[in-house]
């Protein structure tokens, strides 16, 4: 195999699947890249048996061919390569030489047919949705997966399909994310589970465009993504999702409108009393005077704050990890936020009027004598 290419076209290949590389594995050709001469395209792939990921890197096919590099050291050079063309033969089985300028690199490789090549994905059931809207849900439900591998359900994101609209929920036993967005045209009814690793590195790829689409489709135990010239295949997390429907219709005896700036701010400084050892809620209290009170007592000292809202119904006292409030409201992009709750003990939740975001957050245990 040999090609020339262009150092930028080069990097942002790799920049692109190399998030598709495995870091820690026992099988050595999980830390690498394919290369792949054929058909007048290069081809890159990278493959950790969960997620793959292959793009088209334009360039001059001098010999068609493949090979396996590893990840990290190819990327490195390639990175600190003068901004020119660069020159990649193998001229052996098991070394690849790489050239730009005055500059040649002679570095170990493996063989391609060593290489475990993407999934092939029936593509019966699809959607197609902007990038701009992929990568919004994405920010707006991610936050509240689960880092913990005990509870595999929780580190994924359910995407369901119903009645022309995708519903994407997230949750980690203590708060809910849910987006919910229309859909053009006839869509097949479809409900999986999504790892959130695989969200998150797709989050990054995707340019965020209003204009430019990716195709999702959906396989029993893939999923595809296809978008420009790349694809990223994702496996499923199997097993049937929580069902949380019942706490998306839970009445409410309060209901706050706030600016949300103002709110964030005010919860934000309340958070600098806080030190990692803490377990420490902030209170917060709504009264028949159309405010809303923060406080925090801590080891470093304490802070009240006062802040005018719109308030309909009872008084109320609650106790809330100030990190999972600042979490929802940061990736509301709307300017007041609409806050209903019942009392002490029971979830808030935080939405839009139609219901196109919404956030229950778990609050903490306080005696609320102790605050009145």
């Amino acid at each position: 195999m040999r090609i020339k290419c262009k150092k930028s076209s080069l990097t942002a290949g790799i920049n692109i699947v190399s998030k598709a590389v495995s870091t820690k594995t026992t099988m050595p050709i999980l830390e690498c890249i394919l290369l792949k001469a054929e058909g007048g395209v290069l081809r890159l792939t990278a493959n950790n048996l969960e997620l793959g990921i292959e793009t088209v890197v334009e360039a001059t096919i001098l010999e068609e061919g493949q090979v396996a590099l590893e990840a990290k050291l190819f990327s490195d050079i390639i990175r600190k390569l003068p901004d020119s063309e660069i020159d990649l033969e193998n001229s052996s089985d098991i070394r690849v030489e790489i050239k730009c300028e005055k500059s040649k690199f002679t570095i170990p490789c493996r063989s391609g047919d060593e290489f475990s090549l993407l999934p092939d994905i029936e593509k019966e059931k699809s959607i197609q949705i902007s990038q701009f809207a992929l990568r919004d849900i994405i920010r707006q439900t991610i936050f509240s997966i689960s880092d913990n591998e005990n509870t595999k359900m929780m580190t994924g994101e359910s995407f369901e399909v119903v009645d022309n609209q995708l519903i994407v929920i997230s949750l980690d036993g203590h708060r809910i994310s849910r987006r919910k967005i229309d859909l053009k045209g006839d869509n097949p009814e479809v409900k999986v589970v999504v790892p959130g690793k695989t969200l998150q590195e797709l989050s990054k790829i995707i340019t965020g465009d209003t204009e430019d689409m990716v195709d999702i489709f959906f396989s029993d135990r893939h999923m595809l993504f296809e978008f420009e010239d790349t694809r990223v295949v994702s496996r499923l997390i199997e097993g049937e999702y929580f069902k949380i429907a019942s706490m998306m219709t839970m009445g409410h005896n309060v209901a706050v409108k706030a600016n949300k700036r103002d709110l964030m701010g005010c919860i934000d400084r309340a958070s600098l009393l806080i030190q990692e050892t803490d377990k420490k809620p902030i209170i917060v209290s709504v009264k028949n005077d159309n405010n809303l009170y923060v406080r925090l007592d801590t080891n470093m000292g304490s802070m009240k704050e006062e802040m005018e809202i719109q308030k309909e119904g009872e008084e109320i006292i609650i106790g809330f990890n100030p990190k999972f409030l600042m979490d929802a409201l940061r990736v509301i992009d709307d300017d007041e936020v609409s806050i209903y709750m019942t009392d002490s003990k029971n979830p808030c939740m935080i939405k839009d009027e139609n219901e196109s975001y919404v956030y229950i957050i778990l609050p903490i245990s306080i005696n609320t004598n102790a605050y009145a």
